[in-house]
């Protein structure tokens, strides 16, 4: 499976000016290309095809004056970019029609020297290299220091130069991984347990290890709060904003990379100790929407659940996803009677069948690990047959860090109406 590896660059003055030039140009040509499918479209003909949008937007404006300077960067930048507006349409075009999974997403916009996150991307044909030194060759651009912080696995297949809203450059290296490598690795535990995932605490375990929420935003509030301020304080165009607006970016960039360092460090313990997990595959979507929504944010259970998910698919690992509206708060895991709906103030409870005190998270993670079917054997193994193991593909320029201008269309998950009482039960439910 493919994956990306991250890391810090350190540009010096002229390698940021030639990265800004890349940058630039990269976006001219997605715009170019967005501007031609829309003129298409409203003049009701058929789009020009990427090979015709090839020759007109990149060979042949580079001999016009007014896009002679498309010839300063590298011309694989600008055929990247090319191919990320077509890959835009593509997915506009799924989602019109029902075949691609996950919310609904817009038309491609129109990118933005102001946007948040600039990138371009080199594949092998760039003839980029990482020289004896430890730097990043770049064509048109020259060696960039790097901050190595591990080594490359295997040769890496393509490089995205990123620039993140709070000024920092980064490298991400798309890796080919060996199966075998990673199935020596980690080897068979033949253990499996259930994770019930919350805000008292991050996540509580079916073995009775809870685990602290480190609640990264809400420490860094105050911090935030203040910058903020001080950011609303300054003039519209001048210095000082842009120095402030850098200065809060970098405060959310470090809660943001706290919460992902967290979230990597767990996952991985989770996948190296347990064959099997299960978890609850909770409506995030209708949590924000309630009063907790700050907190729910802050614990970030969408993106702990995906590492879990292409950890387990690298590692052979099972992975298993319950259904939201199981009863998890519900049923004794002593003897299985349903007792009811609990008020979430309600921490412990005694079950009125067989009389055994339940915690109530660590009683949910025991059903959660039962309904998964993730029963040891007698051997010890999961005995849950042919599980479907999560994948995780390869996006383009948009790996690191996550970001989508698209507009997306959300929807109500359930189905029912938000005031419906049953799904105001389900989300109250979720909320442990």
């Amino acid at each position: 499976m493919q994956l990306r590896y991250a890391f810090r660059l350190y540009p010096d003055a002229g390698q940021r000016i030639a990265l800004a030039k890349a940058f630039g140009c990269a976006r001219v040509v997605f715009n170019d290309c967005v501007r031609a499918r829309e003129d298409a479209r409203k003049a009701g003909d058929v789009f020009p095809k990427a090979g015709e949008l090839s020759k007109k937007l990149i060979t042949q404006a580079k001999q016009t004056v007014e896009r002679s300077w498309l010839g300063e960067v590298s011309s694989v930048v600008l055929q990247q970019s090319l191919r990320d507006a077509e890959t835009a349409y593509k997915n506009f075009f799924a989602s019109l029609k029902g075949t691609r999974k996950g919310p609904g997403l817009g038309p491609p916009r129109f990118k933005s020297r102001k946007d948040n996150r600039q990138a371009i991307r080199f594949t092998a044909n760039a003839r980029w290299k990482i020289t004896d030194s430890g730097r990043l060759d770049l064509p048109k651009i020259g060696a960039v220091k790097v901050k190595w912080s591990r080594t490359l696995p295997t040769a890496p297949t393509s490089v995205t130069v990123i620039k993140d809203a709070a000024g920092r450059f980064f490298a991400s290296f798309v890796i080919d991984t060996d199966p075998a490598a990673d199935a020596a690795a980690m080897p068979d535990t033949g253990r499996a347990i259930g994770i019930d995932l919350g805000l008292a605490h991050f996540a509580v375990l079916s073995t009775g290890e809870k685990i602290d929420s480190p609640r990264f935003l809400r420490r860094a509030e105050k911090k935030l709060k203040k910058a903020q301020r001080e950011l609303s304080r300054k003039q519209k165009g001048s210095r000082n904003r842009t120095k402030g607006r850098l200065k809060v970016a970098r405060a959310h960039a470090e809660v943001t990379d706290a919460r992902k360092e967290f979230h990597h460090q767990l996952s991985t313990r989770l996948i190296s100790e347990n064959q099997g997990i299960a978890v609850e595959d909770l409506s995030v979507t209708g949590l924000t929407r309630t009063r907790l929504a700050k907190s729910v944010h802050d614990a970030g259970w969408s993106q702990s659940v995906a590492m879990l998910e292409y950890k387990a698919a690298r590692y052979g690992r099972t992975l298993v996803k319950i259904g939201r509206f199981e009863p998890t708060s519900q049923t004794c895991s002593t003897c299985g009677v349903v007792d009811g709906p609990k008020a979430l103030s309600v921490r412990e409870w005694t079950c009125a069948a067989c009389g055994t005190t339940h915690d109530r998270d660590h009683n949910a993670a025991l059903n959660i690990k039962t309904a998964a079917g993730l029963a040891a054997s007698a051997c010890g193994a999961p005995v849950r047959p042919e599980p479907v193991l999560a994948q995780r593909e390869e996006t383009g320029s948009h790996g690191f860090p996550t970001g989508n201008r698209a507009a997306k269309r959300h929807s109500n998950q359930s189905g029912r109406p938000e005031s419906s009482p049953f799904r105001a039960r389900s989300m109250s439910k979720r909320c442990r």
